[in-house]
């Protein structure tokens, strides 16, 4: 049986949909379109791609935190209900 992350797998899954774009000064913008909102800047490629994965990170919480609807990404849904096992069955 393999071992999930699915907070992992969710944020790789969603960056691999990033977009980014040079701008004319130089720096760079990345988005992620299923994610509304989430979009971020650097002054080099690198440091968009960290700061896009940080903004998606902290989108993720602050959305799970306030029950926002995730959007599903490649068949990974952030929206379902927890399972829980009882703690006998530890």
């Amino acid at each position: 049986m393999a071992i999930q992350f699915v907070l992992t797998d969710y944020v790789a899954r969603a960056l691999e949909h990033a977009v980014y774009d040079k701008l004319e000064d130089g720096s760079f913008v990345g988005r992620i379109l299923a994610c509304a909102g989430v979009i971020a800047f650097g002054t080099t490629l690198h440091g968009c791609e960290r700061e896009l994965r940080s903004t998606l990170e902290d989108w993720i919480l602050v959305g799970l935190k306030l029950g926002h609807v995730l959007p599903v990404i490649d068949g990974i849904d952030l929206n379902k209900e927890p399972r829980r096992e009882p703690v006998e069955a530890v």
